[in-house]
């Protein structure tokens, strides 16, 4: 199981008032998933997120991901296992504006030191569809392109899943379906694929949909 996480909750104090952002949530993802998770705003779905993806630990509760556990680590360790483990993809793309589409997909390796970071990152943009786009600026690409550049991304570093936190929420929606179908392309290729979206469309086109509300997983 690439995701096995239980009783999670988490609470934040705004003012004097609790929030209980997840109340007692259980999730299982298997490798090779591709998952939705939804909900209204407010529901706790942005919190989970960011629990899975090892940028926040819950206040108590388990949390497996590809069978280590990574509840209780620091977050020195929990970047270590994000960054090996996990390709990120963000509704605004967070492009460098000054660097090209090769220079922002070879990053993740160029901050890590590793070597022929532009050879894969021309990979990875052959692997989105936009191998002859590479020497383009995110302000010469459309919205749609400029995705596809995020997820070579994410997709550099060889990560057992993808993230996505609304992925299509700037984007038009054929354009959203579009990039709803290479997720799909890299899921059928083995990749686990957790799409983060309050759009019920967008959630359909995934395999499962995990729904969140008040900080409980929905039946």
């Amino acid at each position: 199981m690439m995701i096995d996480a239980r009783n999670l909750r988490k609470t934040y104090r705004l003012g004097g008032t609790e929030v209980h952002a997840l109340d007692g949530v259980d999730v299982q993802i298997d490798d090779g998933e591709m998952v939705a998770i939804t909900g209204p705003s407010g529901s706790g779905k942005s919190t989970l997120m960011q629990i899975l993806g090892c940028l926040d630990s819950a206040d108590s509760g388990t949390y497996h991901l590809a069978g280590e556990d990574v509840s209780t680590l620091s977050e020195d360790r929990l970047a270590d296992v994000r960054n090996r483990r996990i390709g990120f993809v963000f509704q605004s793309f967070n492009l460098l504006s000054r660097m090209n589409a090769i220079e922002n997909v070879e990053l993740p390796l160029l901050y890590a030191g590793h070597a022929g970071a532009k050879d894969k990152a021309e990979a990875a943009l052959k692997t989105v569809g936009l191998n002859e786009r590479g020497h383009h600026h995110p302000n010469q690409l459309s919205g749609g392109q400029r995705q596809r550049v995020a997820i070579a991304r994410a997709l550099i570093t060889d990560p057992a899943i993808l993230l996505a936190d609304e992925p299509t929420g700037n984007l038009d929606t054929k354009t959203g379906d579009e990039i709803m179908a290479l997720f799909a392309s890299l899921n059928d290729q083995g990749r686990t694929v957790i799409v983060v979206t309050h759009e019920l469309d967008i959630a359909r086109k995934c395999r499962r949909q995990i729904l969140i509300r008040d900080g409980k997983v929905c039946e």
